[in-house]
């Protein structure tokens, strides 16, 4: 045996014996939950909530980390580059882990470069327009979108996100040019429309529900696969004109690739534990949340699944991030 193989038979083993004693140890300081969005919004929602279960859990503080930027892509590849200790994890979200990947070239890849630990929660987004748009439902949008082509501005949480692939793929089906205008996360690009910088945008039911009972904002219409039940009058996009029209999106917990199985395992036994403890549910399903909870394995499965989706819808579609 050579001199380096054993050099490197040695450094293997010592990693392998390191890597059961690390997980023994932990956690043994803070845990950082960074959320790729501005505070106010569902993922800093479900981040707290996580946060709160995880101190009471572990012992330690879960501290959140509010880390906007590129459509929340920032966020996310911080983590991926994290040490895998278990002590820096993602509050993932379906835009930049999913969606941001396939339509551009992200530092990161949502299989390699993670460990997935849970599901949390999901949700469809909810089309809303500023009250000064004179339009009540989604046939009327289209009709004055198609009038006054590219002068209504759809704001997005940035590139790649979610809210921009919703726009893409509305702006697509319905044969509209709105333009789409990128903020530095879902809270800023409402706070926008709010301001009248915007006329149109789509996002989460916590943002939407408030806005629209105080008559800030009006829905329009909702994108899920039925009537969301917070919501009962609004009419899907389906019902709306647009048939196959569905984006749901979701959080969930990831770690860096590599942290160790023990870690990934135990930080998964506490968020499903969270997603069935009923006072949880219900404080969830008031802000248009729906409670998931799954394991590291069917966590992997969902991803692949999602990227597959929206792989297929992306092609079929023939739809491309703007500029590219």
């Amino acid at each position: 045996m050579t001199i380096r193989l054993r050099a490197l038979l040695v450094a293997v083993l010592s990693l392998s014996l390191a890597l059961p004693a690390l997980a023994q140890g932990w956690p043994s300081r803070p845990i950082r939950i960074l959320v790729p969005f501005a505070p106010g919004g569902s993922s800093d929602l479900a981040a707290r909530l996580i946060g709160q279960r995880l101190q009471e859990a572990l012992g330690q503080p879960a501290i959140v980390e509010n880390r906007p930027g590129a459509g929340g892509i920032l966020a996310t590849d911080a983590v991926a580059k994290a040490a895998p200790n278990g002590y820096t994890v993602l509050l993932a979200v379906a835009g930049p882990y999913i969606t941001a990947p396939l339509l551009q070239n992200t530092p990161y890849d949502p299989l390699r470069d993670f460990a997935p630990i849970s599901t949390l929660n999901g949700n469809p987004q909810v089309l809303v327009v500023h009250p000064s748009v004179p339009v009540s439902n989604a046939r009327e949008l289209i009709t004055m979108a198609k009038a006054q082509p590219g002068k209504l501005n759809f704001s997005t949480s940035g590139p790649g996100a979610l809210t921009e692939v919703s726009a893409i793929i509305f702006n697509h089906m319905a044969g509209v040019q709105m333009t789409l205008v990128p903020y530095k996360g879902g809270t800023s690009a409402v706070t926008a429309l709010l301001a009248g910088e915007a006329q149109v945008h789509f996002t989460n039911p916590s943002e939407a529900i408030p806005q629209t009972r105080a008559g800030k904002l009006r829905a329009i219409a909702v994108t899920g696969a039925k009537r969301f039940a917070p919501m009962p009058t609004v009419p899907t996009l389906a019902e709306s004109g647009l048939p196959g029209f569905v984006v749901e999106t979701w959080n969930g917990l990831v770690a860096p690739a590599g942290t160790p199985p023990e870690i990934v395992n135990r930080l998964s036994s506490i968020i499903q534990e969270l997603t069935r403890d009923p006072a949880v549910r219900q404080r969830m399903a008031d802000t248009g949340m729906s409670a998931m909870g799954e394991s590291p394995e069917e966590f992997r499965a969902f991803i692949q699944a999602q990227l597959t989706l929206w792989s297929k819808f992306f092609r079929d579609y023939g739809i491309k991030a703007p500029g590219r």
